[in-house]
């Protein structure tokens, strides 16, 4: 197939455009800066110039395309509603692109808030709708243009895609850790976080493009919740740093806009998953990666 992939230098999306080629693939990658198109040209990628805000851009690298699969975001967590109308409407133009064709579109979305008090699952809807509300609710405007000719599938990420190079949640963690003397966790530390290795989140995205049925939720997910306490434990170990409890009317002044996230209970199951896709992840665990000092390196 030849696959549009929107965050295709980023982390997960670099990932994802190794093993689309792996498999056969051919892969036109969005890059917005001359460094990105470089890495993607390297890595045996086409190259579009452009980025979320440059609408006519998204849809015209869908329309050339066999399936698209949507992994950028502006991540603007100063400014929320940035990043949330800029998701809405790359995906609203992408939809529009597909629409009457059948082709995939691949959606990338989160976990958080899916479910109170129990594991979420695949078949859980996302709460999240119009936009105003996180990510714009763009996982539902995706699955709504199954009505209309395309063949959407969510791709629902651990909030941990860990690995060596990871800037993500977890690198935000250890620098916090550094910064402030102690590895913490919030309250007791019970609440989970489900992780995934990113050469595991991108072999689900390229099982996902090939294998999943239209209106599909996959969870790319391969531990369903690691709790706080013993990431804050590892990476304790890992700096040399105690380990402590953080109240949670402190959170946001000791963890900053990472504080009401970390302190998040949001385990997340992958059965349907493997079983839909024949996905078996392999990849360390996020306790392995960091006891192997992937976040620690300088």
């Amino acid at each position: 197939m030849r696959v549009f992939v929107t965050g295709a230098s980023g982390w997960i999306g670099s990932a994802t455009v190794d093993d689309l080629l792996a498999a056969g693939h051919e892969v036109v990658g969005l890059a917005r800066s001359d460094a990105s198109a470089a890495a993607l040209a390297a890595r045996g990628a086409q190259v579009r110039r452009g980025d979320l805000d440059d609408l006519d851009g998204l849809a015209a690298g869908a329309a050339d395309a066999d399936g698209v699969i949507h992994l950028a975001n502006k991540h603007d967590f100063v400014h929320p509603g940035v990043s949330d109308r800029a998701e809405r409407a790359a995906v609203q133009t992408l939809g529009d692109a597909l629409a009457g064709s059948g082709r995939p579109l691949l959606v990338a979305a989160g976990l958080a808030g899916l479910a109170e008090g129990r594991i979420a699952d695949e078949e859980d809807r996302s709460p999240f709708d119009g936009p105003d509300s996180p990510r714009g609710g763009s996982e539902n405007l995706a699955l709504e243009y199954a009505g209309h000719g395309v063949h959407p599938v969510a791709l629902r990420f651990a909030p941990t895609v860990h690995g060596a190079g990871d800037h993500g949640f977890i690198a935000l963690l250890v620098a916090t850790a550094r910064e402030k003397g102690v590895a913490g966790y919030v309250g007791d530390g019970a609440n989970r976080w489900p992780a995934v290795h990113r050469t595991d989140a991108a072999q689900a995205v390229r099982l996902a493009l090939e294998k999943a049925p239209a209106g599909t939720r996959i969870h790319a997910v391969s531990e369903e919740g690691v709790p706080a306490r013993e990431i804050a434990g590892a990476i304790g170990r890992g700096l040399g740093l105690p380990t402590v409890s953080i109240a949670p009317e402190d959170a946001e002044a000791h963890f900053g806009f990472l504080g009401r996230f970390f302190a998040a209970d949001m385990p997340a199951s992958n059965a349907r998953t493997r079983q839909l896709l024949g996905w078996a992840p392999g990849g360390p665990t996020l306790l392995e990666d960091l006891d192997a000092g992937a976040y620690f390196r300088a």
